[in-house]
């Protein structure tokens, strides 16, 4: 099995980041309040104690949410199948059922066709995009890989004149 790291994009990880921070600043605001003010005041201890339960369990699952993201986001192609992997959500695709590899030089993209003409990009450095191309054709030869580039694409003004 091949694995294949995520690339995120800088302004993502700056968000998983602050995400975090934020999951942090709240779940430390949480237990201060909680031992300052405690649930001696409240008329009702119901309240307060399930306030501060509630936003212990939604930081903590926040906060992790966060860290699945980006520590196992990956792509791994075995015998059978493309697992994209993304936290916790898991997408599997029969590698039997990919059509075409299409390389799109425009965008910088790696797209994988699939059979019944949906795709979905492959979201890896592009240094790596020879080596997913690769670990796919080992297991299904069959696959096509074309490369699309500015030079071969259809010119906007040709649409045009037509």
């Amino acid at each position: 099995m091949k694995k294949f790291k995520y690339s995120f994009p800088r302004l993502t990880l700056i968000l998983i980041i602050a995400g975090l921070a934020i999951c942090l600043a709240g779940f430390i605001v949480n237990l201060y309040l909680c031992i300052a003010q405690g649930i001696s005041t409240a008329m009702n201890p119901v309240i307060p104690i399930t306030m501060y339960c509630l936003m212990f369990v939604v930081t903590i699952a926040a906060g992790g949410l966060l860290i699945s993201v980006l520590c196992s986001s990956y792509y791994a192609i075995d015998e059978k199948q493309i697992r994209a992997a993304f936290g916790f959500i898991i997408s599997n695709y029969d590698i039997k059922k990919v059509d075409t590899l299409v390389l799109d030089r425009e965008t910088n993209k790696l797209l994988v066709y699939m059979e019944d003409e949906s795709y979905f990009a492959v979201v890896i450095k592009s240094a790596q995009y020879q080596d997913f191309v690769q670990a796919v054709l080992d297991v299904n030869p069959a696959v096509g890989y074309a490369i699309q580039s500015v030079e071969n694409t259809p010119d906007k003004n040709d649409k045009k004149k037509k």
